[in-house]
């Protein structure tokens, strides 16, 4: 009887062994199983980006190259892009970025105004904010760091240039930015106080070509056709700069240096510096597009563990005047 019970309990025993068995077989074709998956994700950083139409202008197609050859998956990164000129789009696309949860969410904002709600949610949901390029009108807290322009600075160096020009008068045809921008806001500021402070510096006309050359040119146009003098021509992109200065070529009207019209832009496109160095131009303001670099540096601290030293980045740029630009300026700073 004894016997009996003993092959039994061995039969059991057997029995258990063999079940430990599988289920450490199967334990190990699962975590073989997540660590090839693991394996075919790389380990990639997750990031949405939401960007400008890169067809905007020049300095966009330069910043979505820049960002576009940064975070790629040779350098770490599962990246997603998302274009749009509009607030409402790219704050949609935002929420869908999170839906997916993306590790970061990088934007470079259409508007200012808007972006609490979805920064919020993001912050709930764990997913860093970094601003690139633009600022936004939201709470520090809502963003791990900012790396932008500093759109006001661009528009103060290109207007104290244009005041230590020591016109008697200053006759000014004002072609704005997409209205809302951070750029807009920056460069029209800046132009709208000493505008206000100077009895001597009128505004012929101040309209948005939305960054759009032929609108700038059908602007510049119409202020000619009406016959209404002017001397100065601030644009607030290069591609608006161009074609103000195709309706001055279409009514034989000089400009640049020792011309009857003083050209202003802003971006140093390559081309746009060219323009200046022969002396068509008189100023360009430098807005730097290259800042997926120091996006990288934060993202690979963040990922340390360690935080930014600082909230907000400003990137160095500054003003080129025709009277003494170089063709190794051109070089080193045309976009």
């Amino acid at each position: 009887m004894a016997s009996e019970k003993n092959k039994g309990e061995v039969k059991m025993k057997k029995l258990l062994l063999s079940l430990l068995v599988m289920l450490l077989a199967v334990t190990t074709v699962f975590a073989g199983g997540a660590a090839e998956a693991a394996e075919e994700d790389g380990g990639l950083i997750r990031v949405g980006i939401i960007n400008n139409d890169p067809n905007e202008s020049g300095y966009r197609t330069a910043n979505d190259n820049d960002m576009k050859a940064m975070f790629t998956e040779e350098n770490g990164y599962d990246a997603s892009f998302f274009y749009s000129l509009r607030n409402d789009e790219q704050i949609a696309a935002a929420q869908n970025f999170i839906q997916n949860e993306v590790d970061y969410l990088l934007i470079s904002a259409a508007g200012t105004a808007g972006w609490d709600s979805v920064l919020q949610d993001a912050q709930n949901a764990g997913i860093y904010v970094i601003l690139f390029d633009r600022t936004i009108d939201a709470d520090e807290s809502l963003y791990v760091a900012s790396i932008v322009s500093d759109m006001a600075l661009e528009g103060e160096t290109a207007v104290n240039w244009l005041a230590s020009q020591g016109l008697d008068e200053y006759n000014i045809i004002h072609i704005q930015g997409v209205m809302g921008s951070a750029a807009q806001i920056g460069r029209t500021g800046a132009l709208d106080e000493m505008v206000a402070a100077n009895d001597n510096w009128n505004l012929v006309t101040q309209q948005t070509a939305e960054w759009n050359a032929e609108t700038a040119q059908q602007i510049v146009q119409s202020v000619i056709d009406a016959g209404t003098p002017f001397n100065v021509i601030y644009a607030e992109n290069d591609d608006m700069a161009r074609g103000a200065v195709a309706a001055l070529d279409r009514a034989n009207i000089s400009h640049g240096v020792d011309g009857d019209v003083i050209i202003m832009g802003f971006d140093t496109n390559k081309w746009a510096l060219e323009e200046l160095l022969a002396g068509r131009w008189n100023y360009d303001g430098q807005c730097n597009p290259f800042q997926a670099a120091y996006i990288d540096e934060i993202i690979k601290n963040l990922e340390q563990g360690i935080q930014p030293t600082e909230k907000v980045i400003y990137l160095e740029e500054r003003g080129f005047d025709a009277a003494t630009i170089t063709a190794e300026d051109v070089e080193k700073y045309g976009i």
